[in-house]
């Protein structure tokens, strides 16, 4: 049962009406001017900042991707089309796989070839699970193609060699006449794979091998050399990226050793991104619950997600100084909210709730990268399927979309558009000794040219009356949707898969702007028009 502290406890009825758009009205202070500078138009929000991560952990493959070819749940050569169809809807740029630090301990051959011969491992990273390895290379690039997205490969350098890593990419993507092309083809695909990013290592500086910085670099730079892409098409904007492993939160010394190697690179080698990651956990290990928790915990959790936008600017500034052109992207290639698992599943398989809290915590977070789009060009959130902030949970033949999935759809004007500055006083938001920002809001361009908004309620009480105004034009209207709900420990299950879901929203103009009614604890993304 959620049991908020302090003047919530004696308002739980108001709560749930505050979502109504007359009492948001009367309940409002004074309106909050909110001004977008359309004319000043600043970075690429880069689609692949909606970026996923799939790891072989738990459920979040066998059960939430893969239920193989002879499964009663629909499929297509074994991949559920449920959950196909899902993400397709929300036009998942980019899966990132096999991991993690899964991935420090993948040996590629181990998942190609006839299924009864693959063998099968002990997934010691996560719960010590059977790994049967029956989703490999060519069942993951089959999925990838299935949801219109691009693969991001992660190769091992943990336990690895650089001649496994290289042997690997080659049989992805190397020309048929080869050894490599023939085995592939012999496998079921005669031509070349496309694989856009190469992740060289998964948190190296722990799990990955726990490596010194400089040790790292200088591993770095064999596998950037040696591991090469064969497909003729990848040339140019098209070419394989090599992501470097990057920082672990707030420590320097990856960033600095990777990015001074990189500043030296010659023709040989290169490399074009530095991962970082980073999860809202509210201390280690992960205590905070994902279905019971009070006030206290929802505002600790949504100041430790606010510290994500210092992060990206301190190791911003640091690759500023040897990349000052911004060549090299930052990418959030983990990110999300990690609790404490579910009781009565396995510690090991990070099972957890996805609730309207979470749904916040993600577009806190979208709206920081959408601020650094000219250095934060790619993240991944943990992750895709029945793990840590998921998109989606299964069961079985069920399945059931998260309120964090909502968000991520709400959002999807978002992807690639321009970035346009939105200044607005946030307001205070207190809970205790916390002090938050009541709003958050960020507004963008589409490719269509279409102007958009997004602004979020963090106060889960109290809502917020916005007057919006467009810097040299008026808008008449909003339309869009609205994502909140009666508590924010609200979660979709699988017997109630709608209590968290998008709404219509309208918005007119009112004397002074545009009149935006923001719920409580709540995600609006509207389209202004005149």
């Amino acid at each position: 049962m959620f049991r908020f502290a302090g003047p919530l406890a004696a308002s739980a009825i108001a709560l749930t009406l505050a979502a109504t758009p007359a009492l948001a009205q009367s309940r409002a202070d004074a309106p909050i001017p909110l001004r977008i500078e359309a004319g000043s138009p600043g970075a690429k929000i880069d689609r692949n900042i909606f970026g996923q991560f799939a790891e072989h952990l738990g459920t979040g493959i066998y059960g939430g991707v893969w239920v193989g070819k002879d499964s009663s749940i629909p499929n297509v050569r074994g991949i559920r089309q449920d959950v196909v169809e899902a993400l397709r809807a929300i036009k998942v740029p980019n899966v990132r796989w096999p991991g993690g630090c899964f991935a420090d301990e993948y040996h590629w051959r181990h998942g190609i070839g006839p299924v009864e011969a693959r063998r099968k491992t002990i997934n010691s990273n996560w719960g010590g699970a059977v790994e049967p390895n029956t989703f490999g290379t060519d069942e993951f690039m089959d999925f990838v193609s299935q949801i219109g997205s691009e693969a991001y490969v992660s190769v091992n350098v943990g336990s690895g060699t650089v001649q496994e890593a290289a042997e690997w990419v080659e049989y992805m993507t190397a020309d048929p006449a080869t050894t490599a092309g023939k085995e592939r083809a012999a496998n079921g695909h005669v031509e070349p794979y496309k694989v856009k990013f190469l992740g060289i290592g998964n948190e190296s500086w722990s799990c990955g091998g726990a490596m010194r910085a400089e040790y790292y670099a200088d591993e770095m730079k064999r596998y950037a050399r040696f591991v090469r892409n064969y497909n003729p098409k990848q040339t140019g904007a098209e070419a394989m990226q090599r992501i470097a492993v990057g920082p672990n939160q707030a420590d320097p010394a990856y960033t600095e050793a990777v990015m001074a190697a990189q500043k030296s690179h010659d023709w040989a080698w290169n490399i074009e991104g530095l991962s970082l990651h980073s999860y809202t956990t509210g201390g280690w290990p992960p205590s905070y619950s994902s279905t019971k928790f009070d006030e206290t915990a929802y505002a600790k959790l949504l100041k430790e997600t606010l510290g994500m936008d210092d992060l990206v600017a301190k190791h911003s500034a640091i690759m500023d100084k040897y990349d000052p052109e911004k060549k090299v992207p930052l990418v959030v290639d983990e990110w999300g909210v990690w609790l404490a698992p579910l009781e009565g599943t396995n510690p090991g398989f990070l099972v957890q709730q996805n609730s309207l809290r979470d749904a916040i915590v993600a577009a806190l977070n979208l709206n920081i990268f959408a601020r650094h789009a000219d250095r934060v060009r790619m993240t991944n959130i943990a992750q895709m399927v029945n793990v840590l902030q998921a998109m989606i949970l299964t069961d079985k033949d069920k399945m059931v979309l998260t309120p964090t999935y909502h968000v991520y759809k709400m959002y999807l004007p978002f992807q690639d558009a321009t970035f346009v500055p939105v200044s607005l006083d946030k307001g205070v938001y207190t809970q205790g000794d916390i002090t938050l920002p009541r709003v958050d809001a960020i507004a963008a361009r589409d490719t269509q040219g279409k102007l958009w908004l997004a602004v979020t309620n963090l106060d889960p009480s109290r809502p917020a009356k916005i007057s919006a105004n467009v810097a040299g034009s008026k808008s008449g209207s909003a339309k869009g949707q609205v994502l909140t709900a009666a508590r924010v420990d609200a979660v979709n299950t699988f017997d109630a898969p709608g209590v968290v879901v998008p709404k219509p929203y309208s918005a007119k103009a009112g004397a002074k702007g545009l009149d935006l009614d923001i719920p409580a604890k709540s995600v609006v993304v509207v389209q202004l028009q005149p």
